[in-house]
This record gives structure tokens, C-alpha cells and sequence, in this order.
């Protein structure tokens, strides 16, 4: 594979990456006010082929965030206990939002990497033709 193309794979492979991740935050943000629902994490992992890494990112498995969740008093809750507390939501609007811009500007980083790869082979292949 030209060094060009696998630029490509591997920034293609960051932009999938970041979409997902951006995927995984619009599931926390939707269900920040869902009783018990703990904060889904997301990890990177290396792209293997044969034993050896291609430069490419995949998202790992999904962890949830270990952190107690907090315990919100409403006593007329139906998933209330027998001292009115319920277990609230551990994910933090403003630090899903800080993850979203940065995903968000990371799939830009990808994308002006793989558009200037393009680029680089679309004129190599036209000084070839002359």
C-alpha cells in the first residue's frame, strides 16, 4: 500500500473513530437525566494487522464510569427507597459537551489529513500522465 493510501486508511480510520465517539456523547447527554444510568467512556485502541499496527485507531469496548452515582432526595419517587432517596445520573453536561468539541475537532483534523492526501495523489497521478 502507497504511503499515500494508507495516510488515507489511517485518517479515515481516525474519523470513523471520532464519529463514534460523538455517538457514544449524544447517548450520555440523552440519558443525563435517567435514573441510574452511569456515564459510557470511550477508549481507543491501535488497529492490528499480523501482530503489527497499521497507524489506524478503532473505539474499544464500551466501560461505564466507575464514579457513585449520586443520590438525589425525592421521597415521592416511585424508585425511591424507604428513606426517599433515588439514584441519580453520573454524567455531567458540560464535560459531554468539552468531549463533543473535541471529537468534533479531531474528525476535522482527520478530514483536512485525508483531504490533503487526496489532493497529493490526485496531482501525483497527474504529473504521471504527462
Amino acid at each position: 500500500m502507497s504511503d499515500l493510501t494508507q495516510s488515507m486508511a489511517i485518517a479515515a480510520s481516525g474519523m470513523e473513530a471520532q464519529g463514534l465517539r460523538l455517538r457514544r456523547v449524544a447517548e450520555n447527554i440523552a440519558n443525563a437525566d435517567t435514573p441510574g444510568y452511569r456515564r459510557k467512556l470511550t477508549h481507543f485502541e491501535a488497529e492490528l494487522t499480523g501482530g503489527q499496527t497499521t497507524g489506524a485507531v478503532k473505539l474499544g469496548p464500551v466501560t461505564l464510569d466507575a464514579r457513585d452515582l449520586p443520590r438525589i432526595h425525592a421521597p415521592g419517587h416511585p424508585l425511591a427507597d424507604e428513606n426517599g432517596y433515588r439514584l441519580g445520573s453520573n454524567v455531567e453536561t458540560m464535560v459531554e459537551i468539552a468531549d463533543a468539541r473535541e471529537a468534533q475537532r479531531s474528525y476535522e483534523a482527520n478530514l483536512k489529513t485525508f483531504d490533503q492526501a487526496r489532493k497529493m495523489s490526485s496531482a501525483l497521478l497527474d504529473l504521471l500522465r504527462r
